[in-house]
């Protein structure tokens, strides 16, 4: 029994140490698929294939919404703001093209258009003149309804624009309060109410002309050496050449819009259409009394952008004006009551044209 007993413990032994090597080596296995997991570790199931509910991706931040302006913007048109604002282009003094002091005057319609909100692009060029090269510059207000910069170009329908240089004189101090100053000051004004209304400014371009008047004497849109309306030339050719014309519906001009007495004379030739549609909106707010037919055509702005650009756009200019290119044509011969006049009838007609 004691050898048999012996050899039951080595047997007993022999298994015990065999047992513990398979369990290290199964242990190592473990160890080792484990380490080789982890390395090489597939991708977590979707839910899809998890059969859990797929979450719905949140959704991208909806634009801001644009806020409705004024119902009645034309009743926002301060005549006593766009009054200050021509008083600010008079104080500069004589304003001729290619002048220091016509650089002042842009200025001071930049900072404006910025102020409200606009972006603001210098149109600069170079034309021949009478007396020699001049260069010239034009000031484009452009509005964002969605803050979006650089403005796009395409969202224009209508064109609202002055001019703002003076007439240069060797005899006299000619400072332009209402042919130059009125119509610029006013635009600046219609600037800050269009920013009210960010759908309509969006579908405006304003434009401050350079060059309008001649140097010795004004010559026709098309002519080949011309004299004055070099601003809105060039402006109405780049228009013309760059497609973008054809997405205008209409122009307002503004020049001499000021006088105390105001009546506006129509050209003979404004374009039918857009003359019914704004006699409309004078007869709306009880304003058609300042209006009149003029006996002939007058060469200004709106010329250009009817002819070169095919842009129907009307002049509203008051030419019954005594004091036109002569020293009197100062500040004390203007009123804000017909800035706001012109003002409003212009944003009546835009909101009705184009829509809230």
């Amino acid at each position: 029994m004691t050898v048999a007993f012996r050899f039951q413990i080595a047997d007993f032994r022999l298994a015990a140490s065999a047992l513990a090597a398979l369990a290290l080596i199964f242990a190592g296995c473990g160890e080792k698929k484990d380490a080789s997991a982890d390395a090489n570790k597939a991708p977590a199931e979707s839910p899809a294939a998890s059969g859990v509910p797929a979450q719905p991706t949140p959704a991208k931040q909806a634009a801001k919404p644009i806020p409705p302006g004024p119902a009645e913007i034309w009743k926002e048109f301060s005549g006593e703001r766009a009054f200050e604002e021509v008083r600010r282009q008079v104080e500069v003094g004589p304003r001729p093209a290619g002048t220091p002091e016509l650089e002042k005057a842009r200025v001071l319609i930049e900072d404006g258009l910025r102020r409200s909100g606009w972006e603001v692009e210098r149109q600069t060029f170079t034309n021949e003149t009478p007396r020699g090269p001049v260069q010239f510059v034009n000031v484009i207000g452009r509005f964002s309804a969605s803050g979006q910069t650089p403005v796009p170009r395409d969202t224009q329908r209508a064109i609202v624009c002055s001019h703002y240089d003076t007439k240069r004189f060797s005899t006299i101090r000619f400072v332009g309060a209402s042919d130059g100053a009125s119509s610029t000051g006013a635009l600046l004004e219609l600037a800050r109410v269009l920013a009210l209304d960010p759908a309509l400014a969006a579908k405006v371009e304003l434009v401050f002309f350079d060059g309008e008047e001649a140097f010795v004497q004004f010559t026709g849109p098309l002519d080949l050496k011309p004299d004055g309306l070099f601003g809105s030339r060039y402006y109405a050719t780049q228009l013309r050449d760059s497609k973008r014309a054809g997405q205008f519906r209409f122009g307002i001009l503004w020049d001499m819009i000021g006088d105390r007495d105001l009546t506006i004379t129509l050209p003979n030739d404004s374009p039918p259409d857009l003359t019914r549609e704004v006699l409309a909106s004078a007869d709306a707010l009880g304003l058609r009394q300042h209006f009149s037919k003029h006996e002939r055509s007058i060469l200004d702005d709106h010329e250009p952008l009817n002819m070169i650009a095919r842009i129907p756009t009307i002049d509203l200019i008051d030419f019954d004006y005594p004091a036109w290119h002569t020293a009197d044509d100062t500040l004390e011969r203007l009123s804000p009551e017909s800035l706001q006049k012109v003002g409003a009838i212009t944003l009546h007609h835009l909101r009705q044209t184009l829509g809230k």
